[in-house]
Order: C-alpha cells, then structure tokens, then sequence
C-alpha cells in the first residue's frame, strides 16, 4: 500500500510542477508582452516629440530672422537653446530617465502576485 500512495504521491508532484512551470511561463510572456509594449509606446512618442520638437524649432528660428534680420544668429540661438535642454536633460538623467525606468521594471516584474 506504501508503494502506491508513493506512486500516486509522484504523479501529484509531477503535475503540480508542471502546472507551475506553466504559470511561470505564461506571467514571464505577460510581463514581457507589457514591458516591450511600452518600449514601443515610449519610442513612438519620442519619435513624433522629435518632429513636433524641430517644427516648433525651425518656426522659432523663422520668428527671430525677422526680428534680428539675420538667419545665422537665429540659428545659433536655437542652437544654444537646444544645448541648454540637453545640459538640463543630462543634468537630471536621473530623476527623468534612470528612476522612472527603474520603478516601471520593479513593479512589473516584483509587484506581488493577486490570488497569493
């Protein structure tokens, strides 16, 4: 009778574990499918800020060639401009990029399970 229960036993084991390994499966193509989801969204936005970004720029340097009577001078204060926003980007890359990025993938991928 031991050597059933210890059969039967194994057979249980075997299932449970394979049902895991499939829950585990499944939550890993969740997160990722989540994870490259906004990948792709943060990329389309950064794609259509750039051209929203060069519009407004080139109707600024359009705006301070009338006003100066010069392109060249337009276009080095659009230029600067341009250098002052990257100075500023990179000087809070972290607070802007590294944290934001960090809670996103430590959410999605620690936050506790609901049915545990």
């Amino acid at each position: 009778m031991n050597e059933i229960d210890y059969k039967k036993l194994f057979s249980e084991a075997r299932k449970f574990f394979s049902l895991e390994w499939e829950y585990t499966k499944l939550t890993a193509v969740e997160k990722l499918a989540v994870l490259l989801s906004a990948t792709a969204f943060v990329a389309v936005v950064i794609i259509i800020a750039t051209f929203a970004l060069s519009y407004v720029f080139s109707a600024l340097i359009s705006a301070l060639a009338n006003a100066l009577g010069c392109t060249w001078g337009a276009q080095l204060i659009a230029a600067a401009l341009l250098l002052l926003l990257l100075l500023v980007v990179f000087a809070f890359k972290r607070q802007l990029i590294v944290d934001p990025i960090a809670r996103f993938v430590s959410k999605l991928f620690l936050k506790p399970e609901d049915n545990e």
